[in-house]
């Protein structure tokens, strides 16, 4: 069995509370069909998950969410009946789109609010050369990326009243996105940047640990999301191929390594993300603590 439904299954989540309870999710993409579908099979919740086409709808359905277009559909609706809040949606130049949307006070088109999680990255620490982060760290984001989710962060951490949570995520990997398809494709290179180390996290733990927070909600708190192993990205590389079978991809410096504004912007910042407060305040257990892990239970499940 594939997909979120059985993604849902393996992580077994309890039961959050007696009534039914309503998720909104705004920019309803990978990490948050994951939890939607834990949630589906958790009973007791209607999901709502917004997507921008009429194309990806399916895959809203798939994770047991009903499909709603937006932009191009008004948000007020589903935010009046919403008990519970997850933005996914990533900001732009002008902006977070959720609040250019919202114009009026979030907490008055969203009257039953228990609960709202906002997911950004690891990215708005900036580069510590190789060295250890916590939630305690200073922001300093060094790129563009990084500083548009500070200062999304920052305008939803403003809305009076809103029970807001926020989840620094780390790389995310898991079924159906990793490194096993570029290598499968012939596309993956093992880049090398001495000293260069990236944080992960598997998709199910993200799920988890928003599972547990919104049975435990302590608005304001900050959260990382990341596993127990750091790693340099050609180690990851490699320990795919050798599952997988593969030869080992050829290893490029950095600096002669033809790749997009975006991949380089990955390699602008080394640092290794510390998880204590998810497994001291959530109780969260890593099921996959090392991408070793992650990658061993992904390539047993592809068979």
């Amino acid at each position: 069995m594939h997909g979120p439904v059985a993604l849902a299954k393996r992580i077994g989540a309890a039961h959050i509370g007696g009534m039914t309870k309503t998720l909104l999710s705004i920019g309803h993409g990978y990490s948050a069909q994951a939890l939607s579908a834990v949630l589906q099979a958790d009973g007791g919740w209607r999901v709502i998950g917004t997507t921008r086409s009429a194309e990806n709808a399916d895959a809203v359905r798939a994770s047991g969410a009903e499909p709603l277009i937006w932009p191009g559909n008004d948000l007020r609706p589903a935010l009046r009946a919403a008990t519970h809040l997850l933005i996914s949606a990533g900001p732009g130049e002008g902006g977070d789109p959720v609040l250019a949307e919202i114009t009026d006070d979030i907490a008055r088109a969203a009257p039953h609010l228990e609960w709202a999680g906002y997911l950004s990255t690891t990215g708005v620490y900036g580069d510590h050369r190789g060295g250890w982060v916590d939630e305690n760290t200073p922001l300093a984001p060094t790129t563009q990326r990084g500083r548009l989710r500070q200062e999304a962060e920052a305008a939803w951490q403003a809305i009076p009243g809103l029970p807001l949570h926020i989840f620094r995520l780390a790389g995310i990997y898991g079924p159906g996105r990793g490194p096993f398809a570029k290598l499968r494709a012939g596309r993956a290179r093992r880049i090398i940047k001495p000293d260069q180390v990236f944080s992960r996290i598997h998709v199910e733990d993200i799920a988890q640990v928003l599972a547990a927070s919104m049975r435990a909600p302590d608005p304001g708190a900050i959260y990382n999301l990341c596993d127990d192993d750091p790693a340099p990205p050609q180690d990851v590389i490699g320990y795919a191929a050798k599952l997988l079978g593969l030869p080992l991809p050829e290893a490029v410096a950095f600096e002669d390594a033809e790749m997009s504004e975006m991949a380089r912007s990955f390699y602008a910042e080394s640092k290794r993300v510390r998880n204590d407060r998810i497994k001291d305040e959530l109780g969260v257990r890593m099921r996959y603590p090392s991408y070793r892990k992650g990658l061993d239970a992904m390539a047993k499940a592809e068979g």
